[in-house]
């Protein structure tokens, strides 16, 4: 990696145990940072984090976000807190808009209090390619948004703002990424809310066909999670010279997922031939889904000097050999 990555610091990571949050324990980790995983397994793995709980610079707080004590309790000596805790998925905020609220505005509203209450030097969070909306400008630059689409995408929006409040009156250091369509290795097949790429790697290696909503001209900016986790590294020590910046967390492309299934498909053929002769299945388009989302990376290259490890090839490749060996 030809970043700076971030030594010897006191890191509360907040939805450790989640996807994301459990690679970037195991990278803060590799770089000898004591770290602090705050997580209720809502949505999180117990054995996403299993390998690092002998780790003596390891911590592990079982509670919920909205719990404002245990935020408390977890930013006890807290150097730099990166806040991944939320639940997802814009059908999931559809179907009840009120849980999707009260953890990702006010469990985000609690972290932002007790980090603000104990001193913390730094606040990194975990904000949404979703706060675009139906802004039709292509590729998405940061200071220009639409509407919301979703309860989702208003709860990550509203933490833009509460970040923008602290860091103008509370004097904070606060940096949002927004995150866009992150894949990789530990990311939940399973479930109605799964994310597409896990939920199409699961299906065609049981040789069912994947089911696209739509007829598969929407696109994405896929993003591999070790492009997130340098990011998280960048933000944690970057020169911020404006209030409560935030920054496009992707590849700067955008993949059809028609496209996305015939890449899958041959990355599976290595281990399974027959995979390449199963068809996907079309549905109809979900409800608050954006049509096409790709990012302007040029604010994170020029402000943090980020440079993504891995483009769509090379991360499909690492994500697939990952599940052939874990999911079987």
């Amino acid at each position: 990696m030809g970043y700076h990555k971030i030594k010897d610091t006191r890191i509360l990571i907040t939805g450790g145990a989640g996807f994301i949050g459990s690679n970037l324990c195991e990278d803060f980790l590799g770089s000898n940072n004591q770290v602090v995983c705050l997580d209720n397994f809502s949505t999180g793995k117990r054995e996403n984090i299993e390998p690092f709980l002998k780790n003596r610079n390891f911590n592990l707080i079982e509670g919920d976000i909205r719990d404002p004590a245990v935020c408390r309790e977890a930013m006890t000596g807290i150097d730099l807190v990166l806040q991944q805790a939320a639940l997802g998925s814009v059908p999931r905020s559809l179907n009840d808009p009120q849980t999707t609220n009260e953890v990702n505005v006010t469990g985000f509203l609690n972290v932002l209090m007790a980090a603000k209450e104990a001193g913390v030097k730094r606040f990194v969070y975990a904000a949404s390619s979703s706060t675009y909306g139906d802004s039709p400008l292509l590729p998405k630059t940061e200071e220009s948004i639409g509407k919301p689409l979703s309860p989702y995408a208003v709860s990550k929006y509203t933490n833009e703002l509460y970040a923008h409040v602290f860091a103008l009156n509370f004097g904070m250091t606060i940096v949002g990424l927004r995150y866009f369509n992150v894949y990789g290795r530990r990311q939940d097949p399973e479930g109605a809310y799964a994310a597409v790429i896990p939920k199409f790697i699961k299906q065609l290696m049981s040789h069912q066909s994947p089911r696209i909503n739509g007829d598969g001209n929407t696109s994405r900016d896929f993003t591999y999670v070790d492009n997130v986790v340098q990011m998280n590294h960048l933000a944690a020590v970057a020169d911020v010279r404006s209030i409560a910046p935030v920054y496009n967390t992707a590849c700067g492309d955008r993949t059809d997922l028609n496209t996305l299934v015939r890449l899958l498909k041959r990355h599976l053929g290595r281990f399974d031939r027959a995979i390449g002769d199963i068809q996907a299945e079309y549905g109809p388009a979900r409800p608050g889904d954006i049509a096409h989302s790709w990012a302007s990376i040029e604010k994170a290259r020029a402000d943090l000097g980020y440079s993504p490890t891995h483009d769509l090839d090379r991360g499909i490749a690492e994500s697939v050999d990952w599940y052939w060996h874990n999911l079987k």
